[in-house]
């Protein structure tokens, strides 16, 4: 479905509660889909208000207010375009973005920041500063177009748009210096995204952390200090804290975990696991980009996925 008008999706395509636009039911073959990120509404439709004059072609699939929402709609929509804000409440946009893989492109969305920024310039990846005027956002277009149209191109050139994984070397006609996030190499990608998503939770509240693990254990409600907790460990309903004390099960997941933890202390080593690295003893290297992490007075070990081995890169 093309997007003809710049009025937002209608109600019967909008969640009730929330106000964020559901999937589409119908699409156009071949239609470019896009997803926009931010959690003030007001910035979400006056964006999909300049795209549809811009792009008119350009389906916007859905919307979301926070990093966590756009994580699920992104693998629910499976987007060519997601229009990414980095301040957000909980998962930030660069978070997000890290989760969501090479295959879509990416544009964050910021207001100035100059650390934000040299990162994004840094790694060549796109991004608007908000208030953004439509000529800045007509160049992100040009560019978005020209990339997605290659990838296609290469795609059905080798059988299966699945197939093409990456544009590296790609270079920006208008000489703009962005390329697309896909088109730098994983490992490179990954050291720039993952330096800022450290630095915007750094610079995130400090009073909004977590200071106790509230949990179940027997007929009791624990009270955990979250500075005596090694490691927490989720399956599809709950997670597993693992502290000085002993054992516990709560629900909250390892996303809404990483919200409330420091950043310095905790870090995600697996799409199921964060480990104080207090509690780190060594880091022994694996096969494929992999790792194992030993803890200190455990006889258990820690395995540490690809994405998150940069973590220990230093070691």
């Amino acid at each position: 479905m093309s997007r003809s008008t710049p009025t937002p999706a209608p109600a019967h395509e909008r969640d009730d509660e929330s106000g964020i636009a559901r999937p589409r039911e119908t699409a156009a073959p071949g239609a470019v889909r896009a997803l926009i990120v931010d959690d003030e509404p007001l910035l979400r439709t006056h964006l999909a208000h300049h795209l549809a004059a811009l792009w008119p072609e350009l389906e916007i699939a859905g919307e979301a207010r926070n990093g966590r929402e756009a994580v699920d709609l992104a693998e629910q929509l499976q987007p060519d375009v997601v229009f990414l804000d980095v301040h957000m409440p909980g998962m930030n946009g660069v978070e997000a973005a890290r989760l969501m893989g090479q295959d879509v492109q990416i544009v964050f969305v910021t207001a100035y920041e100059q650390y934000a920024v040299a990162a994004f310039e840094q790694g060549a990846i796109d991004y608007l500063v908000k208030p953004f005027d439509v000529e800045r956002l007509g160049d992100s277009v040009a560019r978005l177009r020209r990339r997605i149209a290659e990838r296609r191109r290469l795609g059905a050139a080798q059988g299966g748009l699945g197939q093409v994984t990456s544009l590296a070397g790609e270079e920006p006609e208008d000489g703009g210096g962005a390329t697309a996030l896909g088109s730098l190499p994983a490992s490179d990608l990954d050291a720039v995204l993952a330096a800022l998503a450290g630095e915007l939770r750094r610079r995130a509240p400090a009073g909004e952390r977590l200071q106790w693990i509230r949990a179940s254990v027997g007929q009791m409600i624990k009270l955990i200090p979250v500075d005596e907790v090694l490691y927490f460990r989720s399956d599809e309903k709950y997670t597993l804290v693992v502290w000085v004390g002993g054992e516990a099960l709560i629900r909250k997941s390892i996303r809404e975990l990483l919200d409330g933890l420091e950043p310095e202390t905790f870090i995600q080593i697996h799409r199921s696991t964060i480990v104080n690295l207090r509690f780190v003893a060594q880091v022994i290297k694996g096969p494929n980009e992999t790792a194992e992490v030993h803890l200190k007075g455990r006889n258990e070990t820690l395995s540490v996925s690809r994405n998150h081995v940069h973590w220990f890169r230093q070691y």
